[in-house]
């Protein structure tokens, strides 16, 4: 699998160009969503259903800044993914008490409006699992390398055996 995580000398303007290339015009124009790669590779160890890390895309995309947390309504997570608002409340009830999200009623005057989704729990449990990952990503490309140099599997092998 290719490595496509931006070095960081990479130019925004060159990852919107990449974007555009892979998936048109037309489509990359209708926006895109900032989304860190280890939510997708961790839904396991964060013992996240389909249906929870859906509802956590959706959130995802409705956080644009820092400062402005997302507050989608229920019913506009539910027609997005093809459920009823109900089984969205269930999930959001469950992702609270797990921990990933806060809800914070929003109002309107004496009238609440929607819910304001804090994503600070999401946020620090990626950060736990985040070194783990990282190491064996390093592990990954020691190993590549290693194999790859002269001598091959048996410098690998070598090295393997002396590790465990």
């Amino acid at each position: 699998m290719a490595d496509v995580t931006p070095t960081g000398t990479e130019k925004k303007t060159d990852r919107e160009t990449q974007g555009k290339k892979k998936w048109g015009g037309e489509v990359w124009g209708l926006g895109y969503t900032q989304l860190p790669s280890l939510l997708l590779r961790a839904q396991n160890r964060l013992g996240l259903s389909s249906a929870q890390l859906n509802v956590l895309l959706h959130l995802c995309e409705f956080w644009w800044s820092l400062e402005r947390r997302p507050y989608p309504s229920k019913a506009v997570i539910a027609n997005r993914i093809g459920i009823e608002p109900k089984q969205v409340q269930r999930i959001l009830r469950d992702l609270e008490k797990r921990g990933y999200i806060q809800r914070n009623p929003r109002y309107n005057g004496r009238a609440q409006t929607s819910n304001e989704f804090d994503l600070t729990g999401l946020s620090q449990a990626l950060k736990k699992l985040a070194p783990e990952f990282k190491q064996v990503d390093d592990e990954a490309r020691t190993a590549k390398r290693t194999v790859e140099r002269k001598g091959g599997k048996n410098t690998f092998a070598a090295a393997a055996s002396a590790k465990f």
